[in-house]
């Protein structure tokens, strides 16, 4: 028995008017998520990626099309049950790295002695035990950015929705990131979905990938990423890996 999706967009469409002018940002994006998937939405810069992203955290509305998040064993609210990443970490300055996690806790309204104790522990997990009472100014880009993930696990979100976050890394940190972003999805059990322009990131991560045309968004394809977890740095130089890029080139217009 298939599993009833956790998500699932049909035909969805989004167009921004400005000044009695109208931009189609997206015009047919369509796909089924089921429940603790990594889905790589991978396309061009400008493409509408984060317009699909928005849509799903409900700070657009599409101009068509259907959209479902939740099931009859997962139900959804979207005030409480996303969290999320974006390319930068948006720390504040003035509070430490375990009081930034703590923020989506305080304005939800969690119990605190609870809420501190689960930010220690995220911070375990994503490798910054150790560094809880230091300033964002104090600590790398990468771990600032490590300081964001878990901040939007504090809660306990069914959706954590990732924005481009490693794009403003450096190439060696951004690896890094991404093996510890694996490692953190399959401790977490999470439904995540990862925007990223990055083609051998959308290999590497994904359980799924999603490809979306040119602006305005079309999908092009959606196709599970069938490389054997856990995955290492190595796997990219693989003929398995190649095919999956190559794939994902063809769609996009790049093949030679």
């Amino acid at each position: 028995m298939t599993a009833e999706p956790f998500i699932s967009l049909r035909s969805v469409r989004k167009v921004y008017r400005s000044k009695g002018a109208e931009f189609l940002a997206v015009s047919d994006v369509t796909m089924d998520i089921t429940e603790g998937e990594l889905v790589a939405l991978v396309g061009p810069s400008g493409c509408g990626k984060t317009t699909v992203l928005k849509i799903l955290a409900g700070l657009h509305g599409a101009d068509g099309g259907t959209i479902k998040i939740g099931n009859a064993k997962t139900p959804f609210d979207p005030a409480r049950d996303i969290g999320m990443v974006f390319q930068q970490a948006l720390l504040l300055k003035w509070r430490t790295i375990l009081d930034n996690v703590l923020l989506p806790a305080e304005i939800v309204g969690l119990p605190m002695k609870a809420a501190r104790e689960r930010a220690r522990g995220l911070l375990k997990m994503v490798g910054l035990a150790g560094y809880e009472d230091k300033y964002p100014q104090q600590v790398s880009g990468g771990m600032q950015q490590r300081t964001a993930i878990a901040r939007a696990f504090i809660h306990d979100p069914k959706l954590i929705l990732m924005d481009e976050p490693f794009g403003a890394l450096d190439a060696l940190t951004r690896e890094q990131m991404n093996l510890e972003m694996l490692r953190i999805w399959r401790e977490s059990g999470k439904t995540i979905i990862f925007v990223t322009h990055s083609i051998q990131e959308a290999v590497f991560l994904g359980s799924h990938c999603a490809v979306l045309t040119a602006g305005p968004a079309r999908m092009a394809e959606y196709f599970p990423i069938e490389l054997p977890f856990p995955r290492a740095l190595p796997i990219k130089t693989t003929d398995e890996f190649g095919a999956y890029a190559r794939r994902i080139y063809a769609r996009l217009g790049l093949s030679a």
